[in-house]
């Protein structure tokens, strides 16, 4: 009686645990999804600036998003989940020249953004937990108190002529400052003016612990160190 009591117990144990495995699998494997990556607008509005009136400052204003995308691996798992967070605080501008004597293109100087990281919120989503925990983890990683916004700066740019007609693509090099650290990188680009506004889509990707930042640790969760930095950004002439 007593064997057959200990049987019974422990089968009870297993189901419970494979159930609960089993559970774990289910919620993380099916029931997780991420947004695409931030792009340009794909039904713009007619260009209401004409191709000389490029010529001026420019500054980011609402509408614009920054954020981060990292790959994360649940235990058991052999897919990765892409956490993605952003923010709509975000700051910056530049100087658009006038067009070159030739016609081809656009000089932009004094390119500056700058995206506040303690407003970043998490906007992918898993079944069965809060991802919103998640940015408390990454707000310390990134010692925000200290150093709350990230930076990316380049001297200057060469657009496209057609960007008053088309999407165009832009590569610029540039400096990007995340938590007190600066390092060389390179931004791959699109850009078009819509109405009386100039938008402009852009990524880069970076290892977080160049800029000395841990990859964040989570219960049951593997953090790649590659974080892929993007933006959408609108500017208006000021």
């Amino acid at each position: 009686m007593k064997r057959n009591l200990i049987v019974a117990a422990a089968a009870g144990i297993a189901v419970i645990v494979l159930a609960g495995v089993g559970g774990y699998v289910y919620f993380f494997s099916n029931l997780r999804s991420s947004p695409t990556a931030l792009g340009l607008s794909s039904s713009p509005s007619p260009a209401t600036t004409a191709s000389s009136g490029l010529a001026g400052t420019w500054k980011v204003t609402t509408g614009s998003l920054a954020g981060y995308r990292v790959q994360e691996l649940f235990v058991g798992e052999t897919s990765k989940h892409l956490a993605v967070a952003r923010t709509s605080n975000v700051s910056g501008g530049l100087t658009v020249s006038g067009v070159s004597s030739d016609g081809s293109g656009y000089q932009v100087s004094a390119i500056t953004l700058t995206a506040d990281l303690s407003s970043l919120q998490s906007v992918d989503t898993v079944a069965g937990r809060n991802v919103a925990q998640r940015d408390g983890v990454v707000s310390r990683q990134l010692n925000v108190q200290q150093f709350p916004s990230a930076t990316f700066a380049a001297t200057s740019a060469s657009v496209p002529g057609t960007v008053v007609t088309s999407q165009v693509d832009v590569t610029v090099a540039g400096r990007l400052t995340i938590r007190g650290v600066t390092k060389d990188v390179t931004v791959s680009a699109k850009a078009q003016v819509s109405g009386d506004k100039i938008e402009i889509a852009g990524t880069t990707t970076i290892n977080m612990t160049d800029y000395g930042v841990t990859p964040p640790q989570f219960p049951f969760t593997t953090v790649d160190p590659a974080a892929t930095i993007d933006f959408d950004v609108f500017l208006i002439k000021s």
